[in-house]
């Protein structure tokens, strides 16, 4: 009985450890990837829910810039990692529902390999020029472009991205004939629009925002049904004549498949409190974004509408990415 007993409280001196790991969740700091280069809206974002994630967990949540295929390969990485709840990323339309139904070889199946833990964030986008471009509104650069075919570029995040796909949408929309000119992520295609090396492009308001208000960029259009706050007195894309040209935005977090339930929750706990903070909400609302909080199932529901949405986009323009 005696050589029992002390089977039985080594087994459970053994346990101890495991399950105290799995209480003192996290132990050691977060990594959240952002897939795309700094300074972008991702990285932005991603920024400002770390900070708010790291005041709930106690542990810093450190940023990791892995860019490339239009956001994938920074989400593929994540899905690729311990499901310890250490490795997490931010999740873009363009990898969860763009490149799923363009790119011949998707590195990840985001219903498969990845767990959906929150919408982070739904950002509005602008259709800006250079301010060179003699063009002030939509019209006026729909008409330009007919008048000079293949003669405006415009810049996007990467081959597959929603500032790819929303260009094209509105090319294929006004009957325009303009030259796509992909780039390893936002803040590089910004960097090359306001220098003149692309003549325009559609991106999320915040990394156009300072540009617009120093007069380097002009804003045309929002592509979303209703007007920005920090934009107002631009017209949407229906107002303008283009109402089929939508092209919002939204972050989401995600990590690898198989957590410990007990990790998801306090992890998914964490990120909306953090969303939910004031001062998570004001820095978004500095920035155009409009904080998402959800549970996993809803944004489950949320995924699936916007893939059916860009799906149809794809095949609409027979676009493929290699």
């Amino acid at each position: 009985m005696k050589t029992l007993i002390r089977m039985i409280a080594c087994s459970c001196a053994l346990l101890l450890p495991a399950a105290g790991l799995a209480q003192v969740f996290p132990s050691k700091p977060v990594r959240l990837i952002v897939p795309f280069p700094a300074g972008g809206p991702a990285d932005i974002f991603g920024r400002f829910l770390a900070q708010g994630m790291s005041a709930q967990l106690g542990q810093p949540v450190v940023i990791e810039n892995i860019s490339g295929l239009s956001g994938a390969l920074g989400v593929d990485r994540a899905a690729k990692s311990p499901p310890d709840g250490y490795t997490l990323a931010i999740i873009s339309s363009s990898a969860a529902s763009i490149s799923p139904f363009a790119m011949v070889n998707m590195p990840f199946d985001p219903s498969k390999d990845i767990t959906l833990i929150t919408t982070v964030v739904r950002v509005p986008e602008v259709v800006a020029v250079n301010s060179t471009l003699p063009v002030n509104t939509l019209a006026e650069l729909v008409a330009y472009a007919k008048a000079n075919p293949g003669k405006v570029n415009y810049g996007s995040a990467g081959t597959g991205s929603i500032t790819h796909l929303a260009a094209e949408l509105l090319k294929v929309e006004a009957g325009i004939d303009i030259v796509h000119v992909p780039y390893k992520g936002a803040a590089p295609a910004v960097n090359d629009l306001v220098g003149g090396q692309v003549q325009m492009g559609i991106f999320d308001i915040p990394v156009l925002l300072a540009h617009i208000r120093s007069g380097k960029l002009r804003a045309l259009a929002i592509t979303s049904l209703r007007r920005s706050a920090s934009l107002a007195e631009v017209q949407t894309t229906g107002e303008a004549g283009f109402g089929k040209v939508l092209s919002d935005n939204w972050y989401g977090l995600v990590g690898p498949v198989g957590m410990p339930t007990a990790v998801l929750k306090r992890i998914h706990a964490s990120a909306i409190a953090a969303l939910n903070s004031p001062e998570v909400l004001a820095q978004y609302g500095k920035v155009s974004g409009v904080p998402m909080p959800s549970s996993p199932d809803e944004f489950v529901v949320y995924l699936r509408q916007d893939q059916a949405k860009w799906g149809a986009v794809v095949k609409a323009i027979g676009f493929k990415a290699e």
